[in-house]
């Protein structure tokens, strides 16, 4: 008991710490827009999408890398999971993620995840050319992650997650480190309560570099072209910090429900708060709806988000031997406007 009182002492101060700076700018939507590396506040699981991400206190295995690493702690088998997303359908903009996990000889838990988003071929332009027609190029965004998860107790888990990040076009590429870090708590009185609490993005400023960030001219009346190298502006990520519960209402063999709620405090846009349930009929089909709000959510003047809230999916747990082997089908989607919404589709096998 000693050394858990330290740990929750250790991750306590580690926590304020982190938080500080974060929350010290919380909530402030005149800084939207000026962080960089959106991606990272882009869901890739279906599962958790389905839910509007409100699950951070609840999820477990893979999904549980983007909200809270603590999560991996309760995976009792390997799990492999791939997942697609048409990110804002109808915008050609596609997000593919696959992730392994597996538990080690003394009871942790590893795992890797990768993330990449795709957005099509996209005609090449230039200030003599601006109507294209010299070729096309791919721009590349892509994390990966590295997560170590432990269980300090029947009430206590915890896990950290590093992110290696890379954006790039053909001739300017950026690329950074990040760090995400949680815990998880079950009560010991009530152990259908479950609280959460996870940093993400936490890192240095990252730079664009390359050569497309070079001009060339030739000054008046000289024949010497002259090459100049523009240097970048460095940009933050977007730290941020995830708060929330999850509750089981009902619990038996045949039937349970989970109610969750979580509070993000975002350091370069607004606060959101949010809720889910989630229904399981004898862990064949699970059932999930959500909704995530923020301020201005809905109007066509104040809103910053294209999500307007609302969020529904389902998961289809298929038994795949008699040792316990799971093939899982998950669906997730979320509104939003501009666009046709989110679309994630998943599969998940747990070995």
């Amino acid at each position: 008991m000693k050394k858990i009182h330290n740990f929750l002492l250790s991750t306590a101060a580690l926590a304020v710490c982190f938080a500080l700076p974060v929350d010290s700018q919380a909530g402030n939507p005149d800084r939207a827009g000026s962080a960089g590396a959106g991606q990272l506040l882009i869901n890739p699981w279906a599962q958790s999408n389905g839910l509007a991400g409100t699950n951070m206190a609840t999820a477990f295995g893979l999904e549980s890398t983007f909200l809270n690493t603590a999560g991996l702690a309760f995976i009792q088998k390997n799990e492999l999971v791939f997942a697609n997303t048409q990110y804002l359908s109808g915008s050609g903009i596609g997000v593919n993620s696959v992730g392994f996990a597996a538990t080690t000889a003394s009871g942790n838990v590893l795992a890797l995840t990768v993330m990449s988003m795709g957005f099509g071929d996209i005609p090449i332009t230039t200030e003599s050319l601006p109507e294209g027609g010299i070729g096309t190029y791919s721009p590349s965004f892509s994390n990966i992650g590295v997560s170590f998860a432990k269980a300090f107790s029947n009430s206590i888990y915890g896990g950290v997650t590093m992110r290696i990040i890379g954006e790039s076009i053909s001739n300017v590429r950026s690329s950074g480190v990040c760090f995400d870090a949680g815990i998880r708590y079950i009560s010991s009185t009530d152990e259908r309560l479950k609280f959460g609490i996870s940093l993400r993005n936490v890192g240095a400023p990252m730079r664009y570099a390359g050569d497309g960030l070079t001009v060339s001219a030739n000054p008046q009346g000289s024949p010497t072209t002259l090459t100049m190298l523009q240097r970048s502006e460095r940009y933050e990520l977007p730290s941020l910090v995830n708060i929330g519960f999850g509750y089981d209402v009902q619990s038996s063999e045949f039937f349970s429900t989970t109610l969750t709620g979580q509070f993000v405090s975002n350091s370069f846009t607004k606060d959101q708060f949010g809720g889910g349930m989630e229904v399981s009929f004898r862990e064949t089909l699970v059932v999930r709806l959500g909704y995530m709000w923020e301020q201005g959510i809905g109007s066509d003047t104040d809103n910053t988000s294209a999500f307007t809230g609302p969020a529904a999916g389902f998961t289809l747990n298929i038994p795949a031997n008699t040792d316990g082997a799971i093939i899982g089908i998950d669906y997730g989607y979320r509104t939003t406007n501009p666009f046709n919404g989110n679309h994630s589709i998943g599969i998940h096998l747990s070995i």
